[in-house]
């Protein structure tokens, strides 16, 4: 059996992703998904043979440390986009103008966050537990929360599904030094596209 690893706890982005992905390549059954708290442990996992495959998201502040530190051990063997679970500010109904937000420091950007105190989380799913405990008064977590919690939470700002650069890492080197790309791929094709209007 394939031993993939990624982002935990339970329900997760990173989580979400990666059934996406083993979906995708009908590797249901035939591949297991352990969740971890710590890249640096799990990609020494992989490379000591106690798994076979690391998920990321590429936007992680994590990524660049794992891709240098271990460049002669731990490969990028496969990469692609996928979209995220539906993502919102939520805030909790008790609070009229929250003064500080939890989120995941990569994304910080999707919304303002001017004049509020950020409080890092290690994960979007971790904000989401925050918030259940009475930890926060607002973070950036999953709509879900909100949607499956009307009487404790509400929708502040909906940010939507998000398109993220995935990276895939296994012990074997597979690029060769050459790029790993396809022509027939949905960038490709709209490469073609486009080309094809300029020269008519």
């Amino acid at each position: 059996m394939l031993r993939f690893m990624t982002l935990g706890p339970s329900g997760s982005n990173h989580e979400f992703v990666a059934t996406r992905y083993l979906k995708f390549h009908g590797l249901e059954g035939v591949a297991s998904l352990e969740l971890i708290l710590d890249f640096d442990a799990a990609a020494r996992a992989v490379i000591q043979g106690d798994a076979d495959y690391l998920l990321q998201v590429a936007v992680h502040p994590d990524t660049t440390d794992i891709v240098a530190r271990y460049r002669k051990q731990l490969f990028v063997v496969d990469a692609f986009v996928s979209g995220s679970k539906d993502m919102a500010v939520v805030t909790r109904v008790d609070v009229a103008q929250p003064k500080s937000l939890a989120l995941q420091p990569a994304t910080s950007a999707y919304v303002d966050t001017s004049g509020l105190e950020l409080i890092p989380e290690t994960s979007t799913s971790s904000v989401a537990e925050g918030l259940l405990a009475g930890k926060y008064e607002s973070g950036l977590t999953y709509s879900s929360l909100a949607l499956d919690n009307p009487t404790r939470f509400r929708l502040d700002e909906v940010i939507g599904t998000v398109d993220d650069p995935w990276i895939i890492y296994g012990r074997e080197r597979l690029s060769e030094g050459n790029i790993v790309t396809w022509t027939d791929s949905p960038v490709g094709r709209a490469y073609q596209r486009e080309i094809s209007r300029d020269t008519h």
